[in-house]
């Protein structure tokens, strides 16, 4: 802990002065007790209970028996538009996220030009009305005209640049083809993309051979950017699919984040420990590292190469069938009299959740060192996975306080300063002075998720209080947004040597 020169001095000042916290900084070191002082919307003092009373404050508040944390900031979103269309962003808000990346999955809402409804799995974003950004420095500055509660990073999405230089997407790209999404991808590194994102297990990409990748992403070193990608496949050939990913990471020369690692499919259950051993062999050589999120059940559209009988497939939502959205598959193809792959073929396009994972398996990712937490929440989705209300209180509540998986630092760590480091978001994600006042206060013995597969758009448990910048997004006490919006854009920053350690130890 630090303090500042002036924190005895009787005429300093703050507009916050937060007293008797106990502070998780982010960096993973056991919790102290601190007041900490914010002006002009960052931190000014982070100094021992009572060293600051000299302070003229303009709001006092004292936290005693609260944790004050960094912001919790959700890697793996798909807030592309939502951050525009509806800003203030209160089912991450109440759940103390602070700030979102966009752009994952090899979908994003910039650069496009669409040339009628979104490809799938673009359309997770919204509608074609959704899409107004046909350069990425369009949408940023849409994001900053919206001025939402929240801040927001950005990938660029592989898929969204095929869907705008490709007449069909069921083929490889051809040499000018790359050339143009190359093009559109240095306009958007140049404008603050943190790189680029890949979905190559979605039919939009799949027939894009690993050549076309590690041609698309030759560019990010130059910017200091990076690679993050959802496998070619989460199942049964998950390590090739690994495999291909470190190739293009080390093509490169830039870091990986793979994407809601998991080892989906009852014959993959079981199979995380030679996952990780896979990562650890590949980080000796490379910068990788991977997110995750709390849950054993996935949630995107309806696949048919994902439709099984081996685990309970949910129906969120459904075009031609709105009235199925909520059931089972296998209801829905029992009320039919079809068998489950008709069923789905009858429904789509549509969204599911598949509950997919085991429990151990998802333990033993969320609890490696190279694993921060993303929620891959769907927003638009009209019975959206319990992810998007509570993935955050989830790991703070049922995976670190009850079932004990990792201590509430580590736990905070993985949401907030190895995040940041992670995603090269500067002077984000620890309680430090001088940094940005993204700070998130709670009760560590009662934050929890409440939102649940049946009844999902619940705001967590515990959350005292959040700030963004500064200034406070989310009052607790009464679960409501204050209406005060101070989030941004934020702009790739070039990794300081704790990032690339960051990496390194993971």
């Amino acid at each position: 802990m630090s303090q500042s020169n002036s924190a005895s001095s009787s005429s300093a000042r703050c507009d916050i002065l937060i007293c008797n916290a106990l502070v998780i900084d982010g960096s993973g070191t056991d919790p102290v007790a601190a007041d900490v002082a914010v002006r002009d919307g960052r931190i000014v003092a982070v100094a021992a209970p009572g060293q600051l009373s000299g302070w003229q404050a303009g709001e006092v508040i004292d936290a005693t028996g609260r944790v004050l944390a960094p912001g919790f900031i959700d890697v793996h979103t798909h807030d592309d538009t939502n951050v525009i269309r509806t800003p203030e962003m209160f089912p991450k808000l109440s759940q103390g996220v602070t700030t979102v990346v966009v752009g994952n999955c090899g979908i994003s809402a910039a650069p496009v030009s669409l040339k009628g409804e979104p490809p799938d799995p673009m359309n997770l974003l919204g509608k074609s009305e959704a899409f107004h950004y046909p350069t990425f420095a369009s949408y940023v500055a849409a994001v900053n005209a919206a001025q939402p509660s929240i801040n927001v990073a950005a990938l660029v999405g592989h898929t969204a640049l095929r869907s705008n230089q490709m007449d069909r997407l069921d083929r490889a790209a051809s040499d000018d083809e790359i050339a143009a999404m190359r093009g559109q991808l240095r306009e958007a590194l140049e404008h603050g993309a943190l790189g680029l994102s890949t979905g190559l297990a979605y039919g939009n990409a799949i027939n894009a051979p690993t050549e076309e990748v590690l041609a698309l992403a030759e560019p990010l070193a130059e910017f200091g950017a990076m690679y993050a990608t959802h496998l070619r496949s989460e199942f049964a050939d998950i390590l090739n699919a690994m495999d291909e990913a470190f190739r293009i990471g080390k093509h490169s020369r830039v870091p990986v984040v793979i994407s809601h690692l998991k080892c989906a499919g009852v014959e993959n259950w079981g199979r995380s420990s030679e996952v990780l051993k896979a990562l650890e062999m590949a980080g000796k050589h490379q910068h990788v590292g991977c997110d995750c999120y709390p849950y054993t059940a996935s949630s995107s559209t309806l696949d048919l190469k994902q439709v099984t009988s081996d685990y309970d497939i949910q129906v969120t939502w459904s075009e031609p069938h709105p009235e199925q959205g909520g059931k089972m598959l296998k209801q829905i193809a029992a009320e039919w009299q079809v068998d489950l792959h008709t069923a789905a073929g009858r429904l789509m396009p549509a969204g599911a959740v598949y509950h997919c994972m085991s429990d151990d398996d998802v333990n033993r990712i969320l609890s490696h060192p190279a694993t921060v937490v993303g929620s891959d929440g769907l927003p638009n989705d009209p019975l959206p996975h319990p992810r998007l209300w509570g993935a955050f209180p989830r790991v703070l509540g049922y995976y670190s306080r009850e079932q004990k998986l990792f201590s509430l630092a580590v736990a905070v760590r993985k949401m907030t300063g190895l995040s940041a480091l992670r995603f090269g978001l500067h002077e984000r994600g620890f309680v430090r002075e001088g940094y940005w006042a993204d700070l998130v206060l709670f009760d560590a013995d009662t934050i929890r998720d409440a939102a649940s597969f049946t009844d999902p758009m619940q705001p967590a448990h515990g959350i005292d209080a959040v700030w963004v910048n500064g200034k406070l997004a989310y009052n607790g006490r009464d679960k409501k947004a204050t209406g005060q919006r101070a989030g941004r854009f934020l702009a790739r920053q070039a990794r300081e040597a704790e990032a690339v350690q960051a990496f390194a130890e993971a």
